[in-house]
């Protein structure tokens, strides 16, 4: 059984630093914008490896740090902590799966699996900006 190959390589992939937590009075989207485009490009090499291929992304999600800057508060430093948190989640799942895929193995269930959690982790970051 052939095991899908990605192009993704986290030796060349910036890992960002977490954003600074605490209430901003000024919330800046540029760093969390970036970071939450980092764990779609995650997304979309695990989405490859599950043999699902790119999601196609809504305004809604692409626009969520700027939404979340906007909002502000306590809203906006949940949604950093959230994506930090995705992040921390992703990368070494994908490492895991990346290092199964070199060696030949089928990771089409594990990647299904990891897919599955980044979905259920980042509705629940977009549901942050729906909480009164």
């Amino acid at each position: 059984m052939n095991a899908m190959s990605h192009p993704f390589d986290l030796a060349h992939a910036t890992m960002l630093p977490p954003t600074q937590v605490g209430l901003r009075e000024t919330p800046d989207s540029t760093l969390l914008a970036q970071r939450w485009e980092a764990v779609h490009e995650a997304a979309a090499a695990v989405g490859n490896l599950a043999q699902l291929g790119r999601e196609p992304l809504s305004r809604e999600i692409m626009g969520l740090p700027e939404r979340a800057a906007v909002r502000g508060g306590w809203h906006y430093d949940s949604v950093v902590r959230g994506i930090d948190d995705l992040a921390a989640m992703m990368e070494p799942g994908l490492r895991a799966l990346l290092s199964l895929t070199a060696q030949g193995q089928d990771t089409t269930a594990a990647a299904l699996t990891l897919w599955r959690e980044f979905h259920t982790a980042r509705a629940a970051i977009v549901a942050i900006l729906d909480a009164a």
